[in-house]
């Protein structure tokens, strides 16, 4: 049986089991609503509306940063549209490359989620692409939630998404996105009104699970969580500036130095194009 098939099943099953339990108590929950059954404060999507997630792909973004999230919504039954400019494969950090299942030219624009991954260059390029800048604009519109991971948030704040807004990015572009008005603020996930914005590519399961359960619900989240054995033990502490040492924190923004300073210069030039 192939995984996918099984995580569909594996969900279909518990989400049946809610529904006998709640039928049993309360005779109203039907078999072919299984979403009122998993219905939570923090749920705040149509129940019966299968959840759509228009995910932005691009050349030379982090593989990780789109993956992560799109294993949790797909979780949520939902509909993943990877979107770019065409259909041609773009390259990722670690050589896979990923192709568009939709154009900007012919994505639709119904959305309940609007995604952009990260990674630097990849990022620092979007960040004065005009092209790309209009159709998340166009796209936000009608999106319930404006998001990103990683050095995704530097092309939110490039489309004028994030001025008086609090906001994450990786560790080492965090602090850039002032240059936006945006309050940087250094959590795994960030949360302010409709955006919602993730930390370095690690988060993005975290991310990914938090936009779950705004759609689905806690106990539907936490049944993904089972399903996906997410319970993580890192073999080593310094994941994170605050517990690195600082001599592993100064050879990473030795090595990295140049790739931040050009994003940091492209993002001066695109929050004086806003008028920031």
């Amino acid at each position: 049986m192939k995984r996918r098939d099984f995580n569909i099943g594996l969900l279909s099953a518990m989400s049946g089991a809610l529904l006998a339990q709640n039928a049993s108590a309360s005779g109203t929950a039907s078999a072919s609503d299984p979403s009122k059954a998993l219905e939570h404060k923090h749920s705040d999507a149509t129940p019966t509306k299968r959840p759509t997630y228009n995910m932005l792909v691009h050349p030379n973004m982090i593989l990780l940063d789109l993956v992560a999230p799109m294993t949790a919504f797909k979780l949520t039954m939902g509909d993943v549209r990877l979107v770019w400019k065409d259909t041609n494969p773009v390259p990722t950090d670690v050589g896979v490359p990923v192709s568009a299942t939709h154009t900007f030219a012919n994505c639709p624009g119904d959305a309940d989620v609007l995604f952009v991954p990260g990674g630097l260059t990849g990022s620092t390029a979007l960040v004065e692409d005009d092209e790309t800048l209009d159709f998340l604009r166009e796209q936000a519109k009608s999106a319930k939630y404006v998001t990103s991971v990683c050095t995704g948030s530097m092309v939110l704040g490039a489309a004028g998404f994030l001025n008086g807004k609090r906001a994450t990015s990786h560790w080492y572009t965090r602090d850039l996105l002032s240059y936006f008005g945006a309050i940087p603020t250094s959590q795994r996930v960030v949360e302010d009104g409709n955006i919602i914005t993730g930390a370095g590519a690690t988060a993005g399961l975290d991310f990914g699970l938090t936009i779950a359960a705004r759609i689905k619900g806690d106990e539907w989240v936490k049944k993904m969580m089972l399903t996906l054995e997410y319970a993580p033990e890192p073999p080593f502490k310094g994941g994170t500036p605050e517990t690195a040492t600082p001599e592993n924190v100064k050879d990473i923004l030795t090595i990295r130095g140049p790739k931040i300073e050009k994003a940091s210069q492209a993002i001066q030039r695109a929050a004086k194009k806003l008028g920031v």
